[in-house]
């Protein structure tokens, strides 16, 4: 398989990641030890939908070359579009396709801060269990943190594993407005500290510290997790701010657009399979709507399999399919099919 491109944007999974170069100079990582690859199959998280979308993801020409320069140069892939344009299903779909294993996701919120995608600490529950292990001398030492502390999905991420994770940062522009600046450093480095072991380092340099996606435990030797291959960090946004140029800079930028005609039923065949006559004529309700207002491809889905599984007449079919495209943001002011 040639080098280029890695990710192809076809459905059939294969290990071409392997054949990723080296990174640039200046994004090389030397974490250790070396974590074995994330389990294979598993990228969706166990969610059939999830894995129907990534299997079924209709990626743009564009699309794919702005992932593999992400992968090539080791660098967070920003994705902005409408709501339903894709952006999630897109790293489920890499995922898939380069079989790198389940997919971390962080859904950011307005109270999110960057400790929250690190890891969490638990300091109530460390000190409730000291108090009933009063003649443990692990329980009431500094070694007994690891089993109150969890790392998040960036955590993990940026563990030393042989193949990249692959880390969804999901609507990113709820966040605060220092969340961006606070990602910068971490994800430049591609390294963090964690205080609460590097103080108990001393006694006990490497803790057995729990990952957010299983149950598993790897080692963190003197508090300090540094990635070798840098994950595959996804990173969407409606929109609907601006981010610091700072952090604009080492991000690859994709925006999805609407999509034309082609690509539309390409993404109909693909989850509903062939078109009918019923189906076209909804593709072009849904276009001449969508020159007036915000739509999303997956209320053109629904419809489509509305109208294909109802049993309904014709006028009630059109009525429901009506029902099922309103607009997501504010339309225009006056909108008529005869008009358009």
């Amino acid at each position: 398989m040639s080098p280029w491109p890695v990710y192809t944007g076809a459905s059939e999974p294969h290990d071409g990641i392997d054949a990723l170069p080296a990174p640039p100079p200046w994004r090389t990582f030397d974490g250790g030890p070396a974590l074995p690859p994330a389990r294979d199959g598993d990228a969706d998280g166990g969610a059939p939908g999830r894995a129907h979308r990534a299997r079924t993801y209709q990626p743009t020409p564009e699309t794919v070359r702005l992932v593999n320069a992400a992968l090539y140069l080791r660098r967070p892939l920003l994705v902005t579009g409408p709501p339903g344009s894709g952006k999630s299903s897109l790293a489920y779909a890499v995922a898939r396709e380069l079989r790198l294993g389940r997919v971390l996701r962080w859904n950011v919120t307005s109270r999110a801060t960057l400790t929250d995608g690190l890891y969490r600490y638990d300091p109530l529950s460390r000190l409730y269990e000291a108090g009933r292990s009063v003649g443990d001398e692990r329980q009431r030492g500094e070694a007994a943190v690891e089993d109150h502390l969890r790392l998040g999905p960036l955590g993990t991420a940026l563990l030393p594993y042989e193949r990249p994770r692959v880390l969804l940062i999901d609507e990113i522009d709820k966040a605060d407005l220092d969340l961006p600046n606070d990602l910068l450093h971490v994800l430049e480095d591609g390294q963090y500290e964690i205080p609460e072991l590097v103080r108990a380092a001393r006694s006990h340099p490497v803790a057995e510290v729990m990952v957010a996606d299983a149950e598993d435990r790897v080692p963190v030797c003197h508090g300090e997790v540094r990635c070798l291959a840098f994950p595959f960090v996804v990173l969407t946004s409606n929109g609907e701010r601006e981010f610091p140029p700072a952090f604009l800079r080492r991000c690859v930028r994709l925006e999805l657009r609407r999509p034309l005609r082609e690509q539309l039923e390409d993404i109909v065949r693909a989850h509903l399979g062939e078109l009918d006559e019923r189906d076209h004529a909804l593709v072009d309700t849904f276009l001449r709507r969508g020159s007036a207002g915000e739509l999303a491809t997956d209320q053109l889905l629904n419809a489509i399999y509305l109208t294909r599984t109802s049993g309904l007449g014709a006028s009630t079919r059109e009525e429901l399919a009506e029902s099922l495209m309103p607009y997501l943001g504010r339309a225009a002011e006056s909108w008529d099919v005869d008009d358009v």
